[in-house]
């Protein structure tokens, strides 16, 4: 059965390691799969919830919204900036508590590095606090050592590869 995944990358950095996982993700996305990759997150404003009305709400949010509740399932790949999820990730987070189509959405969490020991809890609890329905079976880890690989360089890499396509079909099946 197709299915589209939205997938975030928590880091704003051209050369991203998170950026790379999730283009990845795409080209090993099995057939009848759309993955599509939210990309605005530096354009968000801050959350303020005085603008959190539907006469009031910026264009971008409506965006964001739009674009979650549109997906059968969410995919974040986050890193950890001092010990916390980035700002600008979780200002999208932010934004997205006012989707009315959020509450038990899907969600895999992907991570690029087994050294980040404090933002994937961050994650996952303010995910459940939003009522997300995490879907453990589909989340995984790389352990990509350097911010020097891009897509093809992880779908080139076997095991790299087979864990994303395993994950994948988790989702799937959850989804």
């Amino acid at each position: 059965m197709p299915f589209q995944i939205l997938t975030f990358c928590g880091s704003l950095r051209a050369a991203s390691s998170n950026r790379a996982l999730l283009d990845a993700v795409e080209q090993l996305a099995p057939e009848g799969t759309t993955v599509r990759h939210y990309r605005g997150i530096a354009g968000l404003p801050h959350f303020t919830p005085d603008l959190d009305q539907d006469n009031l709400l910026p264009a971008d949010a409506r965006d964001l919204r739009q674009q979650v509740a549109e997906a059968d399932g969410l995919l974040f790949a986050v890193p950890e900036y001092m010990h916390c999820l980035p700002g600008s990730f979780k200002n999208a987070l932010d934004w997205m508590v006012g989707c009315q189509r959020f509450p038990g959405k899907p969600v895999a969490l992907a991570h690029v590095t087994a050294r980040h020991a404090f933002a994937p809890a961050q994650l996952e609890d303010v995910l459940k606090t939003m009522s997300a329905r995490i879907v453990n079976e589909a989340g995984f880890n790389l352990d990509l050592k350097t911010n020097q690989l891009d897509a093809a360089a992880i779908c080139a890499d076997s095991g790299y590869a087979e864990t994303i396509r395993t994950a994948l079909s988790r989702f799937g099946a959850a989804l």
